[in-house]
């Protein structure tokens, strides 16, 4: 087999070839520069905003315990996909096991599933919270967070599983090279000589579906918490409200506008040079600003990381 080149309709393919982000030296040099920075923002964000949530008592409620699980979601999918940029260009070694793309391609699009259903399931609880406040206690006890994390994270590796399957079973390639920086499913259709439609209308289906009906519930969520929110007398009340949402709104915002701009829409559609830009902020640059949209924006994250730091200069 021809290292990284056009193959044939070729069956048993054991590697393949990541083009990257862009092969121009002095974009390279450029792209390396941005992933390694914007990683180590991620990880130190995220990481900080995990170990707050943790330490500080204040912040044992059901939203951070959500956004504890987001923060997680964060560095985990980045880690798969950033972490192979930045290991092929110091070894410059591009290639990537079949067995390896495969577990790269089902993590990715598991945790991305997952990371949608926890954001749906940080709206219900501001929804609870500003809508239904003698009741929240019940509604969102220890348990039923639990339940709904585990749901959330179960549903999203358990929905992806068959497309993983489907993919595997590819029974030739028209090349190793896959034009992408990460084992992405729609750079791997194109390339596949296989029969394709079935995975194709499921994946937009599913696509559409995972989307579409989070967002919708979402949604409906903030439109119940806005009319909430105008019905509280006290301006000091509806602002702190409004403080509390608006850094998920913005989040869930970043998220979807990425998201469906990747994967709703038809595969005809699809051009892999642009996708990968877009591929770029969807993995670098919304798990780094996630943090820092939370930590800005709540005064509760705000003190706790004040208390921290005060902490951190005593010992």
């Amino acid at each position: 087999m021809t290292h990284g080149t056009d193959l044939g309709n070729v069956t048993g393919i054991t590697y393949f070839v990541l083009t990257g982000v862009s092969d121009v030296p002095k974009v390279r040099v450029a792209v390396f520069l941005f992933v390694l920075i914007t990683y180590v923002i991620t990880l130190g964000g995220n990481v900080t905003i995990m170990s707050l949530i943790l330490l500080d008592y204040v912040l044992h409620t059901p939203m951070y315990f959500f956004l504890s699980n987001l923060s997680c979601l964060d560095i985990l999918y980045t880690s798969i996909t950033l972490n192979r940029i930045l290991f092929s260009y110091v070894s410059g070694d591009k290639t990537i096991a079949f067995s390896d793309c495969m577990v790269n391609l089902y993590c990715f699009m598991s945790l991305a599933g997952s990371e949608i259903l926890i954001l749906t399931a940080m709206s219900y609880d501001r929804y609870v919270a500003i809508c239904n406040p003698l009741h929240y206690q019940m509604f969102m006890s220890r348990r039923v967070c639990i339940m709904l994390s585990a749901l959330c994270w179960g549903l999203g590796f358990l929905e992806m599983s068959p497309f993983t399957y489907m993919v595997y079973r590819f029974s030739c390639y028209t090349s190793n090279v896959i034009n992408h920086f990460f084992c992405d499913i729609m750079a791997l259709v194109k390339l596949s000589c296989s029969d394709t439609s079935l995975l194709e209308k499921s994946l937009l289906i599913v696509a559409a579906e995972g989307a579409i009906i989070p967002f919708l519930l979402i949604i409906i969520s903030y439109i119940n918490i806005i009319h909430a929110i105008l019905k509280i007398s006290s301006a000091t009340g509806s602002r702190k409200a409004f403080y509390t949402c608006s850094s998920h709104l913005t989040v869930v915002s970043l998220y979807f506008a990425t998201a469906c701009s990747l994967y709703l829409r038809p595969p005809s559609m699809i051009t892999l040079d642009s996708d990968k830009l877009i591929s770029l902020v969807y993995t670098a640059v919304v798990p780094m600003l996630n943090p820092l949209i939370y930590s800005l924006k709540n005064k509760e994250v705000k003190v706790a990381l004040s208390n921290l730091f005060k902490h951190s200069i005593v010992l």
